[in-house]
């Protein structure tokens, strides 16, 4: 890469920075109002940080280079990166008396929807501060869609393209250009927001509470303005809406437009689609039916919490009704089991993905039919669709990173002294993007603060690298990448 490509990947990083500079200035306003000392910490981070981005956005203007998939790598880390720096600003000059490591923690958990938290007492928070921390996983949501369905397929790491898959029989791209999925994208990305928070408040939450919780809903983030989450509220029907609207928003956003705009019922037919809605399924009946036998519960409440908690953590969202820890030995294993599943590729959701699934079974079948027919040849299909050998492996080295990565991090927490419940948990749980992990500490009733820093330093390493595929951060390592 040369100089010209540098400064445009700070350029682009900077403007983002920009507009989440002059995003401050709604906390601001909603502190200002509730009379809390915060507004002055959002007016001079959003000074500061807006100052410094409008510079070094003016300073780098140049003619951009040609796209390329070296400069494409770069920008997302660096968008990522000085996306989670600026966050973590207004959280560390709070009244939350955070370290800047505990700020860049939570930020970074907030812009990749993570939803893993450093904070207690969100009760008693400044409504500032719980406002900021749901715009950044909202925010952080539509990042991650526009990620999966265009730079994750250009940068040829086993995303599934949105213009590929979506094209009609005749090859015809369902939209003639990317400007138009965008504004289609954003249309319904607000507009479920809007309705998963009048649906909220219809069902008992607060203004607030429901405007917050529909934004960390939609993202799959799962940040909540209490401690205690959607327990706090003590309510099934709000159980059964959030169940709702967390499995619709781990579903492809791609497919949500081809049926709600297109009319085109067939796109339901995607199948990561089945897969995900059959996993989700099979679990939580599974868990429902356990805790309704085991702890004596009224199967109504069992069945509303199983399938709630079950789409918290297949959808990544992180959210708890209560300690399903304490429900017994087979729901700690199906959370366990669950953490590594995910959602669909082009949704907000984290983990593995159900896309890979198929692709990964699709390609173990043919290898075992070839010990018995040594000369047949079988192809990898994906629905109506041929899976090239290039996609077969990024999802084969994808699968592999992830073990190795989770391997090494619990390997280190262990190292840092803790132990191997939370350890493995935790990095389980900041790889795929979920929230809380399991064990005392890291579990649905805990929350991250009593890890230490450098324990805090390598999950958000790890959170990132979740969130970008992990091959999109690791390629930066190689030296060959920066060699002209």
């Amino acid at each position: 890469m040369n100089g010209t490509a540098y400064r445009s990947a700070i350029h682009i990083a900077s403007m983002f920075s920009l507009y989440l500079s002059l995003a401050m200035l709604v906390p601001m306003a909603v502190d200002l109002h509730s009379a809390n000392s915060d507004w002055q910490v959002f007016f001079v981070s959003s000074l500061v940080c807006g100052g410094v981005s409008a510079i070094v956005t003016l300073a780098t203007r140049d003619t951009p280079p040609v796209l390329s998939r070296r400069l494409g790598f770069v920008v997302v880390n660096l968008i990522w990166f000085t996306f989670s720096i600026v966050g973590a600003v207004p959280l560390y000059f709070s009244s939350r008396d955070l370290s800047f490591v505990q700020a860049v923690f939570e930020s970074v958990s907030a812009v990749t929807t993570t939803g893993s938290t450093v904070l207690i007492g969100l009760d008693r928070a400044p409504p500032g501060i719980l406002l900021w921390r749901s715009m950044l996983q909202w925010f952080g949501g539509i990042g991650i869609v526009a990620l999966g369905l265009f730079v994750m397929p250009f940068l040829r790491l086993g995303g599934i393209s949105f213009f590929k898959l979506e094209s009609s029989d005749t090859g015809e791209k369902v939209f003639a250009r990317v400007i138009t999925f965008l504004q289609a994208f954003l249309i319904i990305y607000i507009g479920i927001t809007l309705v998963c928070a009048a649906t909220y408040h219809v069902l008992g939450m607060s203004q607030f509470d429901a405007l917050n919780h529909a934004m960390t809903t939609v993202a799959t983030g799962g940040f909540s303005t209490h401690d205690a989450s959607f327990g706090h509220f003590e309510s099934i029907s709000l159980l059964w809406a959030a169940t709702f609207f967390m499995t619709l928003c781990s579903l492809p956003f791609s497919i949500l437009i081809l049926f709600l705009v297109r009319r085109r019922a067939t796109a339901l037919k995607d199948p990561q689609i089945l897969v995900f809605l059959g996993y989700l399924l099979a679990l939580a009946v599974a868990l429902g039916i356990y805790h309704r036998m085991t702890n004596d519960v009224p199967a109504s409440e069992a069945i509303a919490h199983s399938f709630f908690n079950l789409a918290s953590i297949l959808s990544t969202t992180g959210y708890a009704s209560e300690d399903y820890t304490l429900w017994g030995s087979f729901a700690i294993a199906i959370a366990f089991f669950a953490m590594f599943l995910g959602g669909c590729s082009g949704s907000t959701a984290g983990g593995m993905k159900a896309y890979r699934f198929v692709v990964l079974f699709g390609t173990l079948r043919p290898a075992f039919t070839t010990l018995v027919y040594p000369n047949s040849v079988r192809v990898v299909r994906y629905g109506s669709f041929t899976v090239d050998s290039e996609m077969q492996r990024a999802v084969m080295v994808f699968v592999m990173s992830y073990f190795a990565l989770w391997a090494f991090g619990s390997l280190a927490l262990g190292a840092m002294g803790y132990d191997i419940l939370t350890s493995s948990s935790a990095v389980l749980t900041a790889l795929s993007n979920v929230g809380p992990g399991i064990g005392p500490f890291v579990g649905p009733a805990g929350n991250f603060s009593s890890l230490s820093e450098p324990a805090l330093v390598l999950l958000s390493a790890l959170m990132i690298m979740g969130r970008l595929e992990i091959m999109t951060v690791l390629v930066l390592l190689l030296p060959t990448f920066w060699r002209r």
